[in-house]
């Protein structure tokens, strides 16, 4: 791909046109508003689509959808995940695995059946000759499909178990070859293999002995079972996190993304700035090679220099230095930073114009610190690929999925899992609402181009309220301005802790993991509940672990560095103390 290398003062120029631009609109104008194209039978789907495509709700409500697949005969697979994570569900009854299927021919599934484990769920799924393939736990399994039957038959077989578990990344998505070889996503226990994993300037572990057991691909016999998870058998090095892997239309391409790592401003402060932060490390689309090594931990991908450079743990300073970085293997398609890239599907049926055919599309799910810009992704984008690389420009086709409010607390639905159905139709899954859709193009409205993906720099910052505050124009208006206030603490101090909170002032990132009105996400606990997992719940309490961090959290995965990542003063962390208590109090207010 092309490799202009900018300078530091060129990237920091980017940087500040990102902030300079904040509040203008983003492109997206072109496209105008819900594609209502002739013949289009669902409305109220409710997606911002490419020129042409129509988008109707397969399914609805049926759990936690991961990764799908859709057989032969058209029915769809899809499996579930349920569990903490996403706020303590209890397990759906009948299984985690759901098959769907039209039989009226009408854009929605008409029959519906749940089967498969039903103590826990997964991510990976995929089929392979005459079985049903899915990750569950620490383990992949298969299950015979039965002609003419949409539930499949027998006992599930253990294809390769003892996969690690726990840490940051614990799910396994896979994708099979045409030769039966089964690739499989061992993602990374941390963010970047630091001595203590998300902590204020904690150095990078040299050698990463992490790298023993996960951050990369590793490659079993479909054909196989009784296959047990062995450091031998990996097939790739130095992937931090390839939810989104799959086999190309040769039957022997493999391909995977690469979430980026997180926490450049938080952990490294004097080094990156807060918008730097936001913008980088770029999300990564890569061609998997054999014995490739793809940087992590020691590298980041900086998409605007259009290169590996140095992590900061590793002695990196800043975005200049790249060192061996160097002889890491580059991405073949780039993407704004943070934006989550879940799954990947390549385009090799027919159904959509011809300039999809053999390109990508890439689920984003996402982003949760992106401050103090706006969040970015919940969108579904499409990448021409030829010859192994990106041949075009990265295009948005699909949009809309989040609805009014792009955060992870607050998106109605956050597109995951992507699959191609033999009549050409793509299908999303949705791992926040548990919503399916299928998109096909009806004909009508010229070749489908999407909207060019934004600006690397600018992505996310160019919405029109980037530049407010969350509690509205006036950053001591709105919701701040009405809580209780404790003992001893002031107004002023409530307000100035809602301005900290929301990363408009001091560089922190709090609502990243307490989400935008504290109510808490996956990441990070409620705030408004008066549930205390590390204090009484005083300003002094609540002081005292802002100060100190979190370095094992009792029931979140990740840990909270001392002050957020940030290098917050004496009011600034008193003022956040002051804040939170008054969240908490609210409703005896």
């Amino acid at each position: 791909m092309p490799d202009p290398v900018c300078s530091r003062e060129v990237r920091r120029r980017a940087l500040l046109a990102a902030c300079v631009i904040v509040g203008a609109p983003l492109a997206l104008a072109s496209r105008g508003a819900t594609a209502q194209a002739k013949g289009c039978p669902d409305e109220e789907a409710g997606l911002k689509l490419a020129p042409g495509f129509c988008a109707t709700i397969f399914a609805d409500k049926i759990g936690h959808a991961r990764h799908l697949v859709v057989a032969p005969d058209g029915v769809v697979y899809v499996n579930t995940w349920s569990g903490r994570y996403y706020g303590n569900d209890s397990p759906p009854g009948g299984g985690f695995l759901v098959a769907l299927e039209d039989t009226k021919k009408t854009g929605h599934a008409d029959l519906q059946k749940r089967f498969g484990p039903t103590s826990k769920g997964g991510t990976g799924i995929g089929l392979y000759k005459s079985y049903l393939y899915y990750e569950v736990a620490d383990r992949i399994e298969r299950v015979a499909m039965k002609p003419g039957a949409i539930v499949p038959q027998g006992q599930p077989e253990v294809i390769v178990s003892e996969l690690p578990l726990g840490g940051d990344h614990p799910m396994h998505p896979f994708a099979i070859d045409a030769d039966g070889m089964m690739y499989v996503d061992v993602a990374s226990a941390t963010n970047a293999c630091q001595e203590k994993n998300r902590i204020l300037k904690s150095p990078g572990i040299k050698p990463c002995t992490e790298l023993q057991t996960r951050g990369g691909i590793w490659r079993y016999d479909a054909n196989k079972t009784g296959q047990k998870f062995s450091p031998a058998d990996r097939f790739a090095t130095g992937i931090r996190n390839a939810d989104g892997i799959a086999v190309d239309g040769s039957g022997h391409g493999v391909y995977s993304t690469q979430h980026g790592r997180d926490q450049l401003s938080q952990n490294w402060p004097t080094l990156y700035k807060p918008v730097e932060g936001a913008i980088l490390p770029a999300e990564e689309m890569m061609h998997i090679r054999h014995g490739g090594d793809y940087g992590w931990p020691e590298c980041y991908y900086d998409g605007m220099q259009r290169k590996l450079v140095l992590a900061p743990e590793y002695g990196g300073d800043g975005g200049r230095a790249v060192g061996p970085c160097a002889q890491k293997v580059e991405p073949v398609a780039a993407f704004p930073a943070h934006w989550a890239p879940d799954d990947l599907t390549f385009y090799t049926a027919k159904g959509f114009p011809s300039r999809y055919d053999g390109g990508a599309f890439i689920a984003f799910h996402g982003s949760w610190n992106r401050a103090p810009f706006p969040q970015g992704g919940y969108s579904v984008v499409f990448v021409p690929i030829a010859n192994g690389a990106a041949s075009g420009q990265c295009e948005v086709f699909a949009d809309g999925f989040a609805g009014a409010k792009k955060d992870p607390e607050g998106a109605a639905h956050r597109p995951t899992g992507l699959a191609v159905g033999p009549d050409g139709a793509l299908y999303v899954s949705d791992d926040s609402h548990g919503r399916i859709y299928r998109i096909s193009y009806t004909g009508s409205g010229g070749e489908g181009a999407g909207t060019p993906c934004p600006d690397m720099a600018a992505a996310g910052a160019t919405t029109a309220a980037a530049g407010e505050p969350p509690e509205g124009t006036n950053p001591n208006a709105g919701a701040a301005a009405s809580l209780p206030v404790a003992k001893g603490s002031t107004r002023a101090a409530v307000l100035l802790g809602a301005r900290v909170f929301a990363g408009q002032e001091g560089g922190a990132t709090c609502t990243s993991c307490h989400g935008s009105d504290g109510k808490g996400t996956p990441l990070g606990p409620d705030l408004t509940d008066q549930k205390w997992l590390w204090s009484d719940g005083s300003v002094a309490g609540i002081r005292k672990t802002i100060d100190e961090g979190v370095a094992n959290p009792k029931e979140y995965r990740s840990p909270m560095p001392p002050m957020g990542g940030a290098q917050l003063t004496r009011s600034q962390v008193a003022a956040v103390a002051a804040y939170v208590w008054g969240l908490s109090h609210r409703d005896a207010h």
